[in-house]
């Protein structure tokens, strides 16, 4: 087994510091995984846009990202993310710690009618292997652009399922470095949102499946791709579902009543297919799109009276705040 080593943090420089890449640096643990300083984040969001994590980590395993939870200062912010499809990173940059879970975290085994997966796998990946062991009920996953762990943080849903309709248990470990084994009910799963502390990092998961025909699944996962490909701008530098549906309501039907189908700023735009999406047409900033956002809720309250709440998570700070 490799032992921890600083030397895999490499020296950049970049916006949004707690006091400089290189003091954040010695104050960090040793580690397993690697450590990059000043790690552009825009090539890995879906929006394709905002700026660095002032130290990016990838844990080597669960006993590395324990370790160095259990190690990092109290102070130091420290953010998760995923594959980004959901996340906006503002353009100042993340501080502190991003840590992302690597290969490491994305195995998916099935089990006794059921499928224990890493929090790292795509949602896409865990259908598609419940689909070939003949376990129906996860198809929805296949309609969820991000990973198992996002899913688990938002209790994401799509097709008329939600992970708390198949989640059996779930670990975690906290920010000093501790697991936790939880059952679903524990979890308090409901619309968009997890009751798990803010500071859980999901790391694994059991999820349930019914014995079913493999072809009547593949079926049923064809016809939700097919039906995301007609109705959603997949192709599009786009960050899936921008705000919660209302309690009643839809959010595209309210975005459309209040005219901002089309609506630009900057290169930011909401969507003409949907528009419960933004899109960057290519030179957006994030500040394009998180501005375009809030006009899109001031003009929904003026028309409808709801204000439509961010389902995309945002992150970070805004350029200006940078280094202040």
């Amino acid at each position: 087994m490799n032992q921890p080593a600083r030397s895999a943090l490499i020296a950049g420089n970049s916006a949004g510091q707690t006091g400089g890449t290189g003091s954040l640096a010695e104050r960090l643990p040793a580690v397993r995984g690697r450590l990059t300083a000043a790690a552009a984040l825009d090539g890995s969001t879906w929006f394709r846009v905002g700026g660095p994590a002032e130290v990016l980590f990838k844990p080597a395993d669960l006993d590395d990202l324990s370790a160095f939870l259990a190690g990092c200062p109290a102070d130091v912010p420290v953010t998760v993310i995923g594959v980004a499809s959901n996340l906006l990173v503002r353009d100042g940059g993340v501080p502190g710690v991003v840590i992302r879970l690597g290969p490491a975290f994305g195995q998916v085994q099935v089990m006794d009618g059921a499928i224990e997966t890493g929090t790292a796998a795509l949602d896409l990946t865990v259908s598609r292997v419940a689909c070939d062991a003949g376990l129906a009920g996860l198809e929805f996953l296949s309609g969820i652009p991000g990973t198992i762990g996002g899913s688990l943080r938002m209790n994401a849903g799509a097709y008329g399922c939600e992970i708390k309709d198949a989640l059996v248990s779930a670990v975690a470990i906290d920010r000093q470095g501790r697991r936790h084994a939880v059952s679903a009910d524990a979890l308090a799963l409901h619309y968009r949102h997890c009751d798990a502390p803010a500071d859980w990092i999901f790391t694994s998961a059991v999820l349930a499946g019914s014995a079913g025909d493999r072809d009547a699944i593949a079926r049923r996962m064809a016809e939700i791709q097919a039906a995301r490909a007609d109705s959603q701008p997949v192709r599009a530098r786009t960050g899936g579902s921008t705000f919660a549906n209302p309690p009643g309501a839809k959010a595209w039907e309210l975005i459309d009543r209040a005219g901002c189908r089309g609506l630009s700023r900057g290169g930011a735009q909401v969507s003409e297919k949907h528009c419960n999406f933004l899109i960057n047409r290519g030179d957006a900033t994030a500040a394009d799109l998180e501005m375009l956002g809030e006009e899109v809720r001031q003009r929904v309250l003026a028309a409808t009276g709801i204000t439509l709440e961010w389902e995309i998570r945002r992150i970070g700070v805004a350029k200006q705040e940078a280094g202040s």
